[in-house]
């Protein structure tokens, strides 16, 4: 049962709309002026105020202005006898929720009853709103941190692997065998990069190439580069966001060919520039390529390395239904440009740019 506080400064009036609202189910409390209202509202706990507009001493707007001041305020309608639309205007400005034009006879109070009905529904619908925002608040806070706790403990674990195999490298007397756990903590690496930029980003179902790219092409320029020689890795990148899966799988790629240009393109005693382009090909393809200026393709001459590398991007090209191609980057047959063309479903990609243009 909803409690009324009514404001008017006629006796006659309020002892009818307490009458009347009683039998329409409302408890009403009454209060002869705007300042025993306030008073009222500040001391008890009222489901609805109705405030009446002329009243001496302190109107209805500036009863209305000292009762928005009261903490916890509830919802108020605005009574008044005037018909100028300016007073309800500026009721409704100040704070009101609803106006009543002051009326003789019984349909003065049936719509008096039916407006309090309906801002209490209002109100109601308003309260149930805000409780559910908070609880979704609450709940999405409660999965940001679940998240955040999930992606330090990933983040940790792939270094703890990193530095295992680092370890175990160091262990073993076999070149090849240390070169191979290289390449595998590498390969860590570049799974690590993605989880390092969801982690630090509002969006877990999306990663940001470019920014991927350039910290992936510094972290191998840095381990490929000696003090005899030194690697510059370079990402060329359009701001594609592409789908988590689509991002690991082009980063896989992109580390291994990137690892074959600093190892095979230039000589243990020679720096050398390896650079990586991303952009969008077509509707929704992504084309990634990685360019040298080395000696490019030699005729007769077998394959360097295990081959493993190789076999990795054939796999992920199968399953991503993408074409890899291989060319030479420089007229004459210098260089060596290594790409791949991946398709992306709907939803994959979010956003475009200019294209990029290889050397």
């Amino acid at each position: 049962m909803a409690h009324i506080l009514y404001i008017d400064d006629d006796e006659g009036i309020r002892r009818l709309v307490s009458r009347n609202l009683e039998r329409e189910g409302f408890t009403v409390s009454l209060a002869a002026s705007g300042a025993e209202g306030v008073l009222m509202t500040r001391a008890g706990r009222f489901d609805l105020i109705a405030v009446d507009h002329y009243m001496p001493g302190q109107d209805g707007l500036s009863t209305l202005e000292a009762l928005r001041g009261v903490a916890g305020c509830p919802p108020i309608v605005y009574v008044t006898g005037s018909e100028e639309s300016r007073i309800a205007v500026a009721a409704l400005k100040a704070g009101a929720d609803d106006y009543v034009v002051k009326s003789v006879g019984s349909d003065f109070f049936d719509l008096l009853a039916s407006t309090f009905g309906q801002v209490l529904e209002r109100a109601s619908l308003r309260r149930d709103r805000e409780r559910a925002e908070e609880e979704l608040r609450a709940s999405n806070a409660r999965l940001e941190a679940l998240l955040t706790e999930v992606n330090h403990r990933v983040a940790n674990n792939l270094q703890m692997i990193m530095s295992f195999v680092a370890l175990q490298a160091k262990t073993l007397p076999d070149p090849e065998a240390r070169e191979a756990l290289k390449k595998t903590q590498q390969r860590i690496a570049t799974v690590a990069q993605v989880n390092r930029r969801l982690y630090t980003s509002n969006d877990v179902e999306f990663v940001a190439m470019d920014d991927y790219l350039e910290g992936l092409a510094a972290d191998l320029g840095a381990s490929w580069s000696t003090g005899a020689a030194r690697r510059e890795v370079r990402a060329q990148a359009e701001p594609l966001r592409i789908a988590t899966d689509k991002a690991v799988a082009l980063g896989m790629i992109a580390n291994e060919w990137v690892s074959n240009a600093c190892k095979y393109a230039y000589g243990n005693d020679e720096d050398g520039e390896v650079r990586i382009i991303l952009r969008l090909s077509g509707e929704r393809t992504v084309e990634l390529g990685v360019e040298d200026d080395g000696p490019g393709f030699s005729a007769g001459v077998p394959a360097q390395g295990t081959g493993l590398g190789t076999k990795l991007i054939d796999a992920i090209a199968r399953t991503h239904r993408a074409e890899v191609h291989y060319e030479p980057c420089q007229a004459g047959g210098q260089g060596m440009r290594a790409r791949i063309l991946l398709p992306l479903k709907a939803g994959e990609l979010k956003a475009l740019s200019p294209s990029l243009a290889y050397c």
